[in-house]
């Protein structure tokens, strides 16, 4: 199987690396804007570089992996359908819903696949959770508090391209609830603090938020966000239902200390980023995602599944923006009729 991955930054280097090591790869092709990022890659991986996007689909290959800038996501996702090959993309397919239906659209003409990295899916933790509710162990569930907090911000020029807090980091956690719970989420009331750092008012974006969510059975859900959270990289499930409650992220590397004369002592070396966090989950949806080329497994996350996730974060910046509650129909219900 020979993979073309288009982007070799930090996410795109993980995956050329796990996938070049894969026993059923045979090779890569990489590519990237800045063209010495990805021959440096492939200099160090023995594979191959591309000098540009024409090459990878003029030269042939069997999948697409795409880890670029959001911005050239729903683009590429259309030609590798329109060329009839599978595509790995790294979440979001764009940054709003035209474009997101748009890429879906023409995966679902070609009969193609599209598999969206959202690897939360993919951890050991998660997947534990998502057992526990789905067994019955907790009971009826009545409470969901989910965080994301990063260590330190992204850099102030990424701030405007990158959707906001909501779409570029929180849409993990809207993603993983859905998930965990097997539920949709009916409605939405968010708000957000940009009191930090000037970047974020200059980016039009807020450095923490939260947002209150129904779920369709009533069960409510907290989400928060941070952008500066000095105690290290932190994220974490918690679910509580009526006969017992679990925590998603809670291990001797979580960044939190306890103020209880008796409580647990505080990490000696705290989480300090999502590449570190979560390793072994970006490994596994790069395995699945090989699995799924050679069709040994459906799908695990396709188009829509992610436009779920992105309907929520609208719902959420327009809730934010517009300080009100927001139910899903009035966002979904426009991406639902896309499709009749």
């Amino acid at each position: 199987m020979r993979i073309g991955v288009i982007g070799t930054g930090r996410i795109g280097t993980i995956h050329a690396n796990t996938l070049s090591r894969h026993r059923d790869v045979g090779s890569l092709i990489l590519t990237d804007a800045d063209a010495s990022r990805a021959q440096g890659l492939a200099h160090r991986l023995g594979e191959t570089a591309a000098p540009g996007v024409e090459e990878i689909f003029r030269w042939g290959v069997d999948a697409v992996v795409i880890t670029t800038a959001t911005s050239a996501h729903a683009e590429l996702i259309g030609r590798a359908a329109r060329s009839g090959l599978p595509v790995f993309c790294e979440k979001p397919i764009a940054l709003d819903l035209p474009g997101t239906l748009s890429a879906i659209a023409e995966v679902e003409a070609a009969g193609t696949v599209l598999q969206m990295g959202f690897q939360r899916r993919f951890d050991a933790g998660y997947r534990g959770a998502r057992e526990a509710v789905r067994s019955g162990r907790l009971g009826r569930l009545h409470t969901v508090r989910a965080l994301t907090s990063d260590q330190t911000p992204p850099p102030a020029a990424w701030l405007p391209l990158s959707g906001g807090l909501y779409r570029d980091t929180l849409i993990h956690d809207f993603d993983v609830l859905r998930w965990v719970t097997g539920r949709e989420v009916a409605d939405v009331y968010a708000a957000g603090s940009d009191a930090g750092p000037a970047m974020f008012r200059q980016a039009d974006d807020v450095d923490t938020g939260a947002a209150l969510l129904t779920l369709d059975d009533g069960t409510l859900a907290t989400v928060t966000g941070a952008r500066l959270n000095g105690a290290g990289y932190d994220v974490r499930m918690e679910l509580a239902g009526e006969l017992d409650q679990i925590v998603v992220g809670l291990d001797d590397r979580t960044p939190i200390a306890s103020t209880e004369p008796t409580g647990p002592p505080a990490a000696d070396k705290p989480w300090t980023g999502f590449l570190e966090r979560f390793g072994p989950a970006y490994e596994a949806e790069l395995n699945a995602f090989v699995e799924v080329v050679r069709g040994e497994r459906p799908n695990p996350c396709d188009g829509r599944e992610a436009l779920q996730a992105l309907c929520v974060a609208e719902a959420c910046e327009l809730s934010r923006r517009e300080r009100r509650p927001v139910r899903l129909v009035e966002i979904a219900g426009g991406a639902a009729r896309a499709f009749v």
